[in-house]
Formats: structure tokens, C-alpha cells, sequence
């Protein structure tokens, strides 16, 4: 019988590139499905047929929706029914991804953030039960205004697993792991631990091996299911968290997992917008991005999705649906692997962008013939730990901008000495109070004129630029300028491309 490895791999929407983990994956789930004693060249080509029978059943196409809802839609009973009216509106809404509840209002605190102040009273006093009553009764609440029965025996029972774990990422994951659960009472869903289907490998990035195979095994056969966002489980079987936001991250793995037509991320806001509507009123929205536009802005301060959640989408046709849970009826944004800019409206996408970031300013006569001179000073700033986000320089000077929380105290002090003593600069100057700005669209590739649109928008506006850094890519356009300029900026490079 003739293999049908890349005929299963074209159904699933695998490149060449991963073939090796993904094989490796779906033919152990196919062995262990069928029973197939072994994996030996005989039983690989025998578990063809029944990958073929899978395939058959599942169609070329799967309508599976993946639907990840963040902390706002969660916050509370009244926004958990919305969501419940979401789910039931379209059948193929079947894998839900929770987030922990968010603020209720501009005043409240989220419950991710109260067991990170439960963990720390942990650790300090020995007692947190004060700070976990708080949560309790958040869900208390929650549980009766969805009369889905007392949850206080599950409550207890975490209670005393964050005592008996002590670990700061087991207690962050709580807030994820409880509205899972209430979630599903409410919609009579399966739940489905994360810890069991989402692993890290020694390194702490995702096992796709493992990960992949879990989720196969344990979803199969569901017509739905609740899972909880933001962890998963380590090598040592300790629960671990992704970084913050990083929910976003595993409804993607679920939805290549259970290779979702579309992974549906519902929030607080109809689209992906131009900009900050807290700098420019009203900003147009935004109907497609690619994924390299989504990680340039979300880096930039862009926070609607977290930066990394198109990874484990890369290489797959999966879109990811940017909805608003309370204005469900909005299209949204679509973010796309590769977006057609002969199709695209604007010269730019999206403009982003942060404050507070320090340039150390080093300038040396014949810098340029000294071999190795760069090299010292990211040696000096890596000894320190200190990443640096851009590198702008000249022939005899070179400018190192880095937030500027990582210069502080001591440990400023100490990486200028260091700079002076090894590197010998004619000249070190620390530029304060640093804001940069993004630019960013595939509509630049070939446009003549964007950059100096930016420049003259900007000097128009009567604002000076300190740094400007263009990657040869064309995607990007960065500018520095004074955090005080920094809303002026944004509102000037608005006026230029989109009003």
C-alpha cells in the first residue's frame, strides 16, 4: 500500500517543513487509535488506511471554530451569558478557550492580578486566605448568577493546592482553570484541563509532539468542550503560564491542534484599530492584517492580541477572527498568514507605539576600523541582561535605545562605567524620556514617498524626530521623539495617511 503522507499532510494544511513533527504526532495517535502493536516500516504503511478513514470522516475541510474569550467577556454572570448566546449562535462554535474574569469596571481588579497578590502573601506572610476570599466570592457570585449549583467544595480544594504547591505560576493559573469550570456547568460542556493537553518541553517552549497528540486523543469524538487558557504543564508536570495575555496564545495551539477553520479571539473592541482611540478619536478599523503586520504592532503597544499566538498558525490556513463580544454582529478584523497588497486600501496598516525609552548615544573617532567594537558593547549590555530594541548608527557613533525601565539605579551606573572603561567613547550621553512610534504596512513595499510622508507629517506638526530606523523589509518605519511629542505624533501621521 502506497504511503499517504503527504496526501495527509495536504488535508491538514502542514508545510514540508514540519511534516517530521506532525507525522511523528498524528501516526502515534492513528497506532494507538487502531491498536497497532508497533512502528515498524510494515505497521507505518498499514496505519495509511486508517489515517485515510480519519481524513474521510473528518472531510477535506474541517468547520470547527476554535473561540477564545478574553478577561472582559468573562468578568462576570451577566457578560458569561452573552458569550453563552455567542456559542449557541453558530454550531460549529464547539472548542471554547476562557480567560480568567476581568475588571467589571475602569475601577475593579482583575482576578489573575488578586492571585498574583495572593501568591506574593503566600510567600511573605505564609497566609493568603484574606486575598482568596476576595476570589472566592467573586465566583461565588459568579456560580449563583449562572444557578449553576455551589462551587465551594472546588473552591476549597483550590484553596489548599495553592498552599500546597507554592508556585507562582499554579496560583496565576487558577483564575483560567475555576471560570473554566463554571463555564462549563453553565453551557453542560465537557471540561478539558489544560495541564493534560498543553505541554512545555525542557526549554519551555511548546511540545508540539506531545501537545498535538494530547489533543487529538483527548478531543476526539467531542462535540464540544471548555478549556482554560494560559497554562499548561512542564516537563516536571508543574503547571506552567505562558506570559500575560497569553490566553491568546492557547486558543491557537487549540485550534491548529483540532485544525480549525477560523480561531474566533472575542474581546472588549470591534476590531483591530489604526491606532490608539485614546489619542485619535474614532480611528478607522482595521478589516485585514497579515501576521507580520499583527507582531509589529502588538510589540509596539498594540494590546488587542498577544504577539505570539500566530505561531503556532504559521504554515497553516487558519484565520484568526478579531470579535467584539459586545457588539457581536460586527465582522471584525481578519489576521491573515499573507494579505494581497495589490488589494490593500492604505500605504500603511497601523501606527503603535511606546513611551519611556533611553538612548545611550556613543560616538569614537574611527570607530568604524575598530573590529569588534560593536561586539563590546553588546557584551557589556548582555552582561547586564539588558535587551536593546534598535540600533541606529554612524560612522563614527552608534545609539542603543532600550526601555527604559531596564536603566535603573545601580544597574545604570554600572553598565556606564563599563561602557567608559572598556569601550573608551569620546563621548557617552544618556537621552532621556524617549517615545517610538511604528509605522507599519505592507502597502510600503515599492511606495515611493511613504518615509518622507512620515518625516514631513511629523515636521509639519512642528516636532523633531531624535532616531528614525527602516527596515530593508519595507514593513516598518520607526521614529523616535520626546515623550512629550508622543500624542502629537500619532495624531500628525493619522491627519497624513488616513483622514
Amino acid at each position: 500500500m502506497k504511503c499517504c503522507k503527504k496526501h495527509c499532510l495536504t488535508i491538514f494544511g502542514r508545510s514540508y517543513k514540519h511534516e517530521k513533527i506532525f507525522w511523528t504526532a498524528f501516526e502515534k495517535f492513528i497506532c494507538t487509535q487502531y491498536n497497532l502493536e508497533n512502528y515498524s516500516d510494515n505497521n507505518r504503511c498499514r496505519s495509511c488506511y486508517f489515517v485515510k478513514v480519519e481524513i474521510a470522516k473528518m472531510g477535506k475541510k474541517n468547520s470547527n471554530i476554535v473561540c477564545k474569550f478574553g478577561g472582559t467577556s468573562c468578568a462576570n454572570a451577566q457578560n458569561i451569558l452573552k458569550v453563552e448566546e455567542i456559542i449557541s449562535s453558530n454550531k460549529n462554535r464547539k472548542f471554547i478557550v476562557v480567560s480568567a474574569p476581568g475588571k467589571r469596571s475602569t475601577t475593579d481588579i482583575k482576578i489573575t492580578d488578586m492571585l498574583y497578590t495572593c501568591h506574593n502573601a503566600l510567600m511573605t506572610t505564609g497566609n493568603c486566605d484574606a486575598i482568596f476570599g476576595q476570589i472566592a466570592e467573586r465566583f461565588l457570585a459568579i456560580a449563583h448568577d449562572l444557578q449553576i449549583g455551589n462551587i465551594q467544595l472546588i473552591l476549597e480544594e483550590t484553596r489548599q493546592d495553592i498552599y500546597r504547591h507554592k508556585s507562582l505560576d499554579f496560583t496565576a493559573s487558577r483564575g483560567e482553570y475555576l471560570n473554566a469550570i463554571c463555564i462549563a456547568k453553565r453551557l453542560n460542556l465537557p471540561f478539558i484541563d489544560a495541564k493534560d493537553i498543553i505541554f512545555f518541553n525542557e526549554q519551555n517552549t511548546l511540545d508540539e509532539n506531545r501537545t498535538y497528540t494530547a489533543i487529538a486523543t483527548k478531543l476526539k469524538g467531542l462535540q464540544g468542550a471548555i478549556i482554560p487558557g494560559f497554562y499548561g504543564t512542564d516537563v516536571k508536570g508543574n503547571i506552567k503560564t505562558f506570559s500575560r495575555g497569553g490566553s491568546d496564545i492557547s486558543g491557537a495551539i487549540l485550534a491548529r491542534g483540532v485544525n480549525a477553520s477560523i480561531y474566533e479571539n472575542w474581546t472588549d473592541v470591534d476590531a483591530f484599530l489604526v491606532c490608539d482611540p485614546n489619542i485619535v478619536e474614532n480611528p478607522q478599523k482595521i478589516s485585514k492584517l497579515s501576521f507580520q503586520e499583527l507582531r509589529e504592532l502588538s510589540y509596539m503597544g498594540a494590546n488587542v492580541l498577544h504577539a505570539d499566538c500566530i505561531f503556532p498558525l504559521i504554515d497553516t490556513n487558519i484565520v484568526i477572527n478579531i470579535r467584539n463580544t459586545f457588539n457581536p454582529n460586527c465582522s471584525g478584523t481578519d489576521i491573515v498568514q499573507v494579505k494581497d497588497t495589490q488589494k490593500t486600501e492604505n500605504v500603511i496598516t497601523g501606527i503603535a507605539g511606546k513611551k519611556d525609552f533611553t538612548i545611550l548615544h556613543i560616538e569614537k573617532a574611527m570607530m568604524n576600523t575598530e573590529v569588534g567594537f560593536v561586539h563590546k558593547v553588546l557584551s557589556l549590555i548582555k552582561e547586564e541582561n539588558i535587551s536593546f530594541e534598535h540600533m541606529p548608527s554612524g560612522i563614527d557613533m552608534i545609539s542603543l535605545v532600550i526601555e527604559s525601565k531596564l536603566l535603573q539605579g545601580e544597574r545604570k551606573v554600572r553598565l556606564l562605567e563599563k561602557i567608559e572603561r572598556e569601550v573608551r567613547p569620546d563621548c557617552l550621553k544618556v537621552i532621556e524620556n524617549i517615545a517610538l512610534i511604528a509605522i507599519v504596512g505592507h502597502g510600503m513595499q515599492g511606495t515611493i514617498g511613504s518615509a518622507s510622508r512620515v518625516l514631513q507629517a511629523i515636521s509639519k506638526a512642528n516636532i523633531n524626530i531624535r532616531i528614525i530606523d527602516k527596515s530593508s523589509g519595507e514593513l516598518n518605519i520607526i521614529v523616535g521623539v520626546n515623550n512629550a511629542d508622543y500624542a502629537k505624533s500619532i495624531q500628525a501621521l493619522y491627519a497624513e495617511f488616513f483622514d
